[in-house]
């Protein structure tokens, strides 16, 4: 009997548990789905070492995301249980016990919860079988052996957050109905909400606090940026200065929203014009009175919005930019480094070791890497590692320290540079050891070995001329651009050097392959110069490509074959180098694509959920209003006011209490991304053209979505208290 009374309810009050049902549903299909990805990455052909990574990270943002999308159905509920305490009240008046209405209660969420699951995993195995190809787009690998699959476990991990949702929205549910008395379940639809208002001066003094403290925490977060370049020293201090302006921006946001009604209502009254026309002062005190009560709602809103706008915009521009430039990072198909100690006189060699120790002795001419190698040996086969086997071309690039051998301090650096351009140093770098440990030096010969290896046109320097390179972003670029384009003078020793162009030629600047740029500034003189200056060697590189008609694979899997290092020595014993990084053009691209990937994967996650956590709040906290100002509509009704006109006002509340909380949120968005970019372009160009699409779509498919969905039922609501007075 109580089975079939509330398969009835929940048949008759559809309309009432829709948003509950969708947001439900939709939290289903993007928590099956997503929790998919290790099957996903299997049919995408990937390590499993990144599938085992993705697949935690994604359980633990899952078992997160639930507990925030369980208080956002208990904040569902509240308008199901305001709507239909009349209607449990007078269960009990007939004779129900509490608890027989607690079971039609638990019975009702136990339907709804159930159709979510079977709609959800329904929907959401859809999905899944689709995010396999999007997730092989992400990773840029190929799809192998695609068939339609069935996760149990992330089946169970699904249901295991819809359990969790159900008992919690339950344990309210049944709060409500066991605390409350008949009396007030029988008169809950004529009990309002006490409003406090308040004085419009106060509300206006509240108001500019809240903007001034918001202007503040701007300026402060454009002066002070992020704390990704503190010294260890000095990381407390700015973590610290970081808080402070995050709380800011915080208090300032509830500020601002809290003393937003009164001040609101006393300047569009001042607007006769516009205040007495129609409905709108119906509509501008309805909008007062409910910003006056979901003022801190509206803030806690516009934060979250806040967070999802940058996860996604920022987080897959950062992935993109990264990958875009991959193609002049990987400037050969295999690269291998070695690095010198620097001269004893410094104390420390270019790793941070102490130099000159016994058994180590430092070199002034460059060692052979080409011929080096052979001294290591495969670990499986024992035979010396012959890169001639797999090389069709090579070039080892030599760079030496900007700091002579009898000296401390470099003859040039970054900031000796930005002085000499009257520029600031880039944002990101003011404590970064490049600044004072000056500027790698190649000389001019061998930056012409390098360009014929690339394919390109020689330089000819002549006796006093310098060029600058460098393959970071257009931060750093800029400056040596500005520097050239000045024909700034630099002075290396007894030498004046004149630049040879006018910008630095960014394609012809990568040295090494890397994920994220490995070139942060070098300066090609002419041989004499480093000869003359005494300079000592600091690292070198050499760049290999494949032999023509060798397959790639075979190629990849010799240089990734485990082997013995054996550092270079002189003939006495005596240890004058280290072997350092080895990369290869297919790592360096694999790389990039699994942290595109990665990045891309986790900011659609989080933002998508959520943007659907506020626009379902704003779509509840509307119609719970619309619901309780039925009487106000019919008696706006009753004294001949069109009904198209009352939708109108609704539509207009609706449209304002969607849009302030997302403006606030943009507009945080757009400072701290405007400090993100500044950091990411030390390293290439951000563009977030891009990924506006997308996020653009995401949040006309949801929170718009949910606007529509609001408005919708508000019309509904709204129709059926006016029918119920002219049928009366």
């Amino acid at each position: 009997m109580l089975c079939k009374l509330a398969w009835g309810n929940v048949r008759r009050a559809g309309h009432d548990y829709l948003v509950y049902l969708l947001t439900l549903t939709l939290a289903v299909i993007v928590f099956y789905a997503f929790n998919t990805v290790s099957i996903q990455i299997d049919f995408a052909t990937m390590e499993q070492g990144l599938s085992e990574l993705l697949g935690g990270i994604i359980r633990g943002l899952t078992v997160f995301l639930a507990l925030v999308m369980g208080f956002l159905m208990v904040y569902a509920n509240n308008f199901i249980m305001k709507r239909r305490k009349k209607e449990f009240g007078l269960y009990q008046v007939l004779g129900m016990s509490r608890g027989q209405v607690s079971r039609i209660m638990a019975l009702e969420t136990a339907i709804v919860s159930g159709c979510a699951l079977v709609l959800g995993i329904a929907f959401g195995v859809a999905l899944s079988w689709l995010m396999t190809f999007f997730t092989a787009s992400l990773f840029k690998a190929q799809i192998s052996g695609f068939h339609f699959f069935f996760s149990v476990d992330a089946f169970l991990w699904t249901a295991g957050c819809l359990v969790t949702i159900f008992l919690v929205t339950l344990l309210f549910n049944l709060r409500v109905v066991r605390r409350a008395k008949i009396i007030d379940l029988m008169h809950a639809e004529r009990q309002n909400e006490l409003i406090k208002v308040r004085n419009p001066w106060i509300s206006a003094l509240l108001f500019m606090a809240g903007v001034v403290l918001i202007g503040v925490a701007y300026y402060r977060l454009l002066r002070d940026g992020l704390p990704v370049d503190a010294v260890p020293e000095e990381l407390d201090t700015k973590m610290l200065d970081f808080w402070i302006t995050t709380l800011m921006v915080t208090i300032g946001t509830i500020l601002f929203f809290f003393g937003l009604s009164g001040f609101l209502l006393k300047v569009l009254q001042s607007v006769r014009a516009l205040y007495w026309r129609g409905l709108n002062m119906v509509t501008m005190r309805q909008l007062s009175a409910k910003v006056n009560t979901v003022s801190f709602s509206m803030a806690v809103i516009a934060m979250i919005l806040f967070l999802a706008i940058t996860s996604v915009t920022g987080g897959m521009s950062i992935a993109s930019a990264m990958n875009s430039n991959l193609e002049r990072w990987t400037p050969a198909d295999y690269c291998c480094t070695l690095i010198y100690y620097r001269a004893p006189s410094s104390g420390e060699d270019s790793i941070g070791r102490i130099a000159a120790d016994e058994g180590e002795t430092t070199v002034s001419e460059p060692v052979d890497l080409f011929k080096e190698s052979a001294n290591n040996t495969i670990v499986s086969t024992g035979e010396p590692f012959d890169l001639s086997r797999i090389a069709s071309k090579h070039v080892q690039t030599n760079f030496y320290d900007s700091t002579p051998d009898d000296s401390s301090e470099p003859l040039i650096s970054l900031n000796d540079l930005c002085l000499a351009a009257d520029l600031p140093l880039p944002v990101g770098m003011e404590n970064a050891d490049s600044n004072t440990m000056g500027l790698m030096v190649i000389k001019e010969s061998n930056y012409n070995e390098y360009l014929k290896f690339r394919g390109m046109d020689t330089v000819d320097l002549g006796s006093d001329g310098y060029l600058l390179t460098c393959d970071m972003g257009s931060t750093i670029t800029g400056i040596y651009d500005q520097v050239m384009h000045k024909g700034t003078l630099l002075e290396m020793g007894t030498f004046q050097l004149h630049p040879k162009a006018d910008q630095v030629d960014i394609e012809a600047s990568a040295f090494m392959i890397s994920g994220m740029g490995g070139n942060s500034g070098t300066i090609v003189v002419p041989d004499e110069v480093v000869d003359a200056c005494n300079l000592p060697l600091y690292v070198s590189d050499l760049l290999v490509d494949y032999k023509k008609g060798l397959p790639y694979g075979e190629a990849e899997q010799y240089v990734q074959e485990k082997r013995e290092y054996n550092d270079p020595s002189t003939s006495e014993g005596k240890v004058y180098g280290l072997w350092g990084v080895e990369n290869t053009r297919l790592e360096a691209y694999e790389g990039a694509n699994n942290m595109n990937g990665l990045v891309s994967y986790l900011a659609i996650y989080i933002g998508f959920v959520l943007v659907v956590a506020c626009a379902a709040i704003l779509s509840i906290q509307q119609l719970s209003g619309v619901a309780d100002s039925g009487k106000n509509c019919r008696i706006l009704s009753e004294l001949g006011t069109a009904r198209r006109e009352i939708m109108h006002s609704v539509l207009v509340q609706q449209a304002i209490f969607f849009c302030a909380p997302l403006v606030v949120g943009i507009a945080h968005s757009l400072v701290a991304l405007r400090v993100v970019i500044e950091i990411v372009e030390l390293f290439g160009g951000l563009s977030i053209g891009g990924t506006v699409g997308m996020t653009c779509a995401i949040f006309l498919l949801s929170y718009g979505g949910y606007f529509l969905v609001a408005y919708a039922m508000s019309k509904g609501i709204v129709r059926d208290a006016i029918s119920l007075r002219h049928a009366a």
